[in-house]
């Protein structure tokens, strides 16, 4: 698992540099929201984080027609835990929005990477206990 949490970290680290890219471009440059430009980023991001974890972290078997549908409920889980964390610290609590982020970034990894080994990647014949 160590392993798997690593890689994840690294795909993560990634996509969350996508992420914040597209939400401080959106933000600074364009005047968009902060709380939309981050759904707009993390959206982004979860392409390249699909395609990697599939295989690259989880190293899955398991079919694209099940593990992208997981992913999309997954991640659509995050998105919605991080549009909330965004605007209860931007608009609630009017904190910066990248120090917001960070917060909601460390809330979102512990979530996606839970059930997505659990749940997306892992083919029945899958141990969780798998450390390649």
């Amino acid at each position: 698992m160590l392993v798997q949490f690593l890689r994840f970290c690294g795909v993560g680290l990634l996509a969350t540099a996508l992420q914040y890219l597209i939400l401080v471009t959106l933000v600074e440059a364009a005047h968009f929201d902060a709380v939309a430009a981050s759904a707009i980023g993390y959206a982004f991001s979860a392409i390249a984080n699909y395609w990697l974890n599939y295989h690259f972290t989880f190293l899955s078997n398991q079919a694209h027609r099940v593990a992208a549908i997981r992913f999309v409920i997954v991640s659509s889980a995050g998105l919605a835990l991080n549009t909330v964390l965004m605007y209860v610290g931007v608009t609630v609590f009017e904190l910066n929005y990248l120090l917001v982020q960070i917060f909601a970034t460390i809330a979102v990894l512990v979530w996606n990477f839970s059930a997505n080994r659990i749940w997306t990647y892992r083919s029945p014949d899958q141990a969780l206990d798998h450390d390649d």
